[in-house]
């Protein structure tokens, strides 16, 4: 039970400073970040934690995402 605690705590640390880096980050930058990380989580599931499935769906995720946030012009 403690590591699970230590490995939660890190695990948290690590999301704030990896949220840290985002904040110069333009918007399409951003939508092309949050659409990678839901691919990668949801190619991850579909495949049932294929390493080829989550980088597939990482992929997949980053293009909608770029495409999500494009400036409308």
């Amino acid at each position: 039970m403690k590591n699970a605690k230590t490995i939660v705590g890190t695990l948290a640390l690590v999301g704030v400073f990896a949220l840290g880096g985002c904040s110069n980050m333009s918007h399409r930058d951003k939508t092309t970040a949050a659409g990678a990380g839901i691919g990668a989580v949801g190619g991850a599931v579909l495949t049932g934690g294929s390493a080829v499935g989550t980088v597939g769906g990482a992929a997949v995720g980053g293009v909608i995402g770029n495409q999500v946030g494009k400036d409308k012009k």
